[in-house]
């Protein structure tokens, strides 16, 4: 890696199916629009079809090639996970850019009952990953990007209160499920790793990015304070976006690694490897993680690698 790589260093992706979540707005449209510049048939996946057509015809407007296919996809209801995936049967994904999600909301359940921001960033994605998880593995060299936050650093996976039914505040739900990104990239590698599965797991996070979700998620003083910080401290989103980018892209990475910006406390910054907190590596909590996930999305990665049920 160049100590100060950028979009224009990704190579040729002619050929290649990239799917990325919350492509409509953002980081995910900033990585939709590069991988598509540089050749990639690029899926939006995105909750509102109207708001993923006005950016697929802003990515084709910007990069030519193929026009991005649009499909909608509501992280918050199983329902919708199952129906987007179907669309995949039978075909390849190369990328899978795990990027939607929602931040630090007042306290909600998605439709199938689990707390709004773990059901979306993590429960949403882990039964959307199982399910293309066949796709995936048709490609020769498939990735899983999940993209977490600096923010996973202060986030408590409590496994009896998994939902925050007790003591729920915005920020807390909005780490725990940050940090349950994750340990469920570190704990997929694993998985990936022991069923000799070409795909690969790895991870990133943005650092502290000026995008919509500081303003669509949080109230109040909360909202007001990123309001602020967003013209002072942040860092534009395209910057924002280029650990998920060089995760996505780049030759050579190893299964479980983890980039994001190299400036001082991983804010701003160029793309560099760095490190989760230890708990994202403990094993017995990959395992229960993932066992509690299964259960209560339904679906099940069975041991050969790539095949789910749900």
């Amino acid at each position: 890696m160049s100590n100060r790589w950028t979009a224009d260093e990704i190579p040729d992706q002619a050929g290649k199916v990239a799917i990325v979540t919350g492509a409509n707005s953002g980081l995910g449209l900033i990585t939709a629009l590069e991988l598509a510049r540089h050749g990639a048939q690029v899926v939006v996946a995105a909750r509102s079809a109207a708001k993923g057509e006005a950016a697929a015809a802003e990515i084709w407007a910007a990069a030519g090639g193929a026009k991005p296919e649009v499909l909608e996809l509501d992280l918050g209801s199983l329902d919708s996970v199952r129906r987007f995936a179907g669309e995949f049967s039978g075909k390849r994904v190369d990328v899978l850019v795990n990027n939607a999600g929602v931040m630090m909301t007042p306290q909600q359940k998605t439709s199938d009952g689990f707390e709004l921001q773990l059901g979306t960033n993590h429960l949403g994605h882990f039964a959307l990953t199982g399910l293309l998880l066949d796709a995936v593995e048709r490609s020769d060299a498939g990735r899983v990007v999940t993209v977490s936050s600096n923010e996973h650093k202060g986030g408590k996976l409590d496994f009896d209160n998994l939902h925050l039914d007790r003591g729920y505040s915005p920020r807390g739900s909005y780490q725990r499920s940050k940090l349950a990104n994750a340990v469920f990239a570190i704990e997929l590698d694993r998985r990936l790793r022991a069923t000799g599965s070409p795909a690969v797991s790895v991870f990133a996070h943005p650092g502290y990015s000026a995008t919509n979700l500081q303003s669509s998620g949080p109230t109040g003083v909360a909202k007001a304070l990123m309001a602020v910080t967003n013209r002072v401290v942040a860092q534009r989103a395209a910057r924002g976006a280029l650990p998920s980018l060089y995760a996505a892209t780049a030759p050579g990475l190893q299964g479980g690694d983890y980039y994001g910006p190299d400036g001082i406390g991983e804010m701003r910054g160029f793309p560099k490897q760095v490190k989760a907190i230890p708990e994202a590596y403990d094993t017995d909590t990959g395992l229960r993680l993932w066992e509690a996930s299964e259960e209560l999305t339904g679906v099940r990665y069975l041991p050969t690698a790539g095949r789910t049920v749900g």
